[in-house]
């Protein structure tokens, strides 16, 4: 007994005296940098400042933030999400949390006599994109999976939206980073993004490889391609991944180097100007068979207009067959703060803006609108609607079906949900087959849930909302009819 406390005195004193070096260490260490003025002024206990610093991120999504105060996305956001795509009640008791009075808040105008249940249509109708296509493509979907690399994406993730897709009867966009086998596994409906580095489809100097290219749209998932100008979240400056998640399998796929990163050109160096655009769709569609598009972030009515002018100097069937608009505020796994923060406008002045053009010059019918970036719950797929469009996509909110965390370390390769990262324990939590049924019941909550506001606003499905069926809150705190904002849809 009196040994075993003498040896449990002198680890005691060990022990300790590891801790007063260790602390002696760190003093003199702190006191003699030059790098860090509150280390060196306060040695040791500046520390915590960067340690509570890193926890606050934590305590305050957990525990002190509101419901609606967090950003991206918010708690209530985020929760309907998560309820909706395991299929648990998401109703809730005793009113609205969300404050009604703020500028921009819209606020949809329910119908005094609503049609009966029975009355109305539950399943929106077919769009036909690409008339002039050789394969035109037929889609139904109000909301379909935004472009998602593999390489931002885990194996796990690209396969669960894949499958997920199938079941839901929407397409998946494979995002920049070329066509995987993954994104094939679940057979699903697919939408191929040519990024500005041509990943999949170049060639050895990063030029556009026709041979490539046809060799993709002859594979009978792929149904349309889509040309990517510029991401909501950094327009102006091409893709991002890291070199850490650059893998040998992602390296073959883009045909690049491994364990290099893989940073995009910011724009197409065959498409500088309008016209350069339109002849890069026309001969894509030309190779391809399929109905093509872009993506880009607008800025300026301006450049609507001129895009427009363009298209009516040439034939109809030169026209691009969709238009992408991604929002100022939308997401990536990796980019810049001064573009992510403060660079392009929101969806919700950029969408009017284009449809109002299309419609000015008598091209509406002609090309289809798809709105991406932070359009999540029904309430924001139904205002996009009102707005005009002819599709939504997203991708965080299918992110959070899979059970994203909004940790915000998708550039890290460290994400908890193994959704962006390529650490093989990490991913181990993320089962494809029982996420693609996530992905399933939260696009059936999305038809649902917007079909509600379609229902209450007096019509069959979210694709008959009008701007009139929506209002805007104003600066006097009075709300005014969208199609007063933009009368021109």
């Amino acid at each position: 007994m009196t040994n075993s406390l003498s040896f449990l005195a002198i680890l005691f004193i060990v022990i300790i005296g590891i801790l007063v070096l260790g602390l002696i260490a760190l003093y003199i260490i702190d006191s003699t940098q030059t790098h860090d003025t509150i280390r060196k002024n306060y040695p040791v206990i500046g520390r915590f400042r960067g340690f509570f610093t890193f926890l606050g991120e934590f305590f305050r999504q957990y525990f002190f933030a509101m419901d609606r105060e967090e950003m991206p996305f918010n708690r209530a956001e985020r929760d309907w999400v998560y309820q909706s795509a395991k299929g648990e009640d998401n109703t809730h008791a005793f009113g609205s949390t969300r404050n009604l009075t703020p500028v921009g808040t819209p606020l949809f105008v329910n119908a005094a006599f609503p049609p009966l249940d029975e009355e109305v249509s539950h399943q929106a109708p077919d769009v036909i994109i690409g008339p002039y296509a050789r394969t035109p493509y037929h889609a139904a979907s109000l909301i379909n999976i935004s472009a998602m690399s593999f390489g931002a994406l885990s194996k796990p993730a690209i396969l669960a939206l894949s499958k997920g897709a199938k079941l839901a009867n929407c397409w998946l966009n494979t995002g920049e980073g070329g066509l995987s086998p993954h994104h094939l596994a679940g057979d699903c409906d697919i939408v191929f993004q040519l990024g500005t580095a041509k990943y999949g489809a170049r060639d050895k100097n990063a030029n556009l490889d026709d041979k490539k290219l046809k060799a993709i749209a002859d594979k009978p998932q792929v149904k349309m391609i889509e040309l990517k100008l510029a991401q909501g979240a950094k327009p102006g400056k091409g893709g991002i991944l890291p070199g850490s998640k650059v893998t040998a399998e992602i390296a073959k796929i883009r045909g690049i180097e491994q364990g290099k990163p893989s940073i995009s050109p910011n724009r197409h160096k065959d498409a500088g100007d309008i016209g350069e655009l339109l002849d890069l769709i026309n001969h894509i569609r030309e190779v391809s068979g399929l109905p093509v598009g872009f993506k880009l972030v607008i800025s300026s009515k301006q450049w609507c207009h001129d895009l427009c002018t363009e298209l009516k100097k040439r034939p109809i069937e030169q026209c691009p067959d969709f238009i992408t608009i991604d929002s100022g505020d939308g997401g990536t796994g990796a980019a810049p703060m001064p573009l992510m923060d403060n660079v392009g406008l929101t969806i919700s002045e950029s969408l009017p803006m284009l449809i109002d053009a299309l419609n000015e010059h008598d091209l509406r019918d002609r090309i289809k609108v798809i709105a991406s970036g932070k359009l999540i719950t029904p309430a924001e797929v139904a205002w996009a609607y009102c707005a005009g469009v002819d599709f939504v996509n997203s991708a965080r909110g299918f992110m959070f079906a899979l059970g994203c965390i909004q940790a915000l370390k998708c550039n890290k390769n460290t994400c908890p949900t193994g959704i962006t990262t390529h650490d093989a324990d990490l991913q181990k939590g993320l089962d494809p087959t029982d996420k693609a049924e996530r992905v399933k019941r939260y696009v059936k909550k999305i038809h649902y849930g917007a079909g509600l506001i379609a229902h209450s606003c007096g019509v069959e499905t979210p694709r008959a909302l009008k701007r009139h069926h929506v209002r805007i809150v104003q600066p006097n705190g009075k709300s005014k009819p969208l199609d007063e904002i933009y009368p021109n849809q």
